[in-house]
């Protein structure tokens, strides 16, 4: 069970889970320190700013959190300071918590960490790294997949769906196609609500970013029949069984 516990270290808030028993340290989020340790695998290639990383005995991915779309030239890595609670690492960590309870597809949650300067902050965020894990944006660039991958990726949306998890930003580079299975991640901004046409906007979303990721790149293995497989997989996902099955 995820224990969550809170220490503040060198300025720094940390939020993570005390039942993995370490203690945290300011080190877990700089990648420099880390490098000189030996401890960085990789840099993840991607949208963001993420490595994988050691700490103690468990590969995390570590990210760093940073402005997307128009505003990012002006604000790079800082956000408005609302309070802790209401930080993007604090909501996203608990979310991932709760979620892992529920037994939903997503990396553990292991530690986050905020920053304060005035009325800004910047943030990170370190969760457990899924071995062997592409995502579905890398896989498709190598060539096709079966139809019953496609159906595994839409029946586990339906999982999230059926438990009233609102991906928020739900596209190609943010399923994971893992030996262990399909996960979700980048939760940022998610949230669990009430059912609603929200389900259809998560939906539209990924089928939007895997269309653009297919006009860009003439080898990309995306077509409209891959898009009616994981249909039938999400709506065999939603019966009440499998709604069931899910919480």
């Amino acid at each position: 069970m995820i224990e969550p516990r809170v220490r503040r270290l060198e300025g720094a808030y940390i939020l993570y889970d005390a039942s993995r028993g370490e203690e945290p340290e300011t080190a877990w989020f700089e990648p420099a320190v880390l490098g000189a340790r030996g401890r960085v695998q990789a840099r993840l290639r991607g949208r963001g700013t993420a490595w994988v990383v050691r700490i103690g005995g468990t590969a995390c991915v570590l990210r760093h959190y940073r402005r997307g779309g128009v505003l990012a030239p002006l604000t790079g890595d800082g956000y408005l300071w609302t309070g802790l609670a209401r930080s993007r690492p604090w909501r996203e960590w608990h979310l991932l918590a709760r979620l892992a309870a529920l037994g939903l597809a997503v990396p553990r949650p292991v530690a986050a960490r905020v920053v304060r300067r005035g009325l800004r902050y910047r943030a990170d965020l370190l969760t457990e790294y899924l071995p062997g894990a592409l995502s579905l944006a890398a896989r498709l660039a190598r060539g096709p997949l079966e139809a019953g991958t496609w159906a595994a990726v839409g029946a586990c949306i339906a999982r999230f769906h059926a438990a009233g998890v609102d991906h928020a930003d739900l596209n190609a580079h943010n399923v994971l196609l893992a030996p262990a299975g399909v996960h979700l991640v980048d939760l940022d901004r998610g949230r669990i609500r009430a059912p609603g046409a929200w389900t259809e906007a998560n939906l539209a979303r990924l089928h939007r970013s895997l269309r653009k990721l297919a006009a860009q790149d003439p080898g990309f293995a995306f077509d409209e029949g891959a898009w009616s497989a994981l249909l039938a997989g999400y709506r065999a996902g939603s019966t009440p069984q499998s709604a069931r099955a899910s919480r």
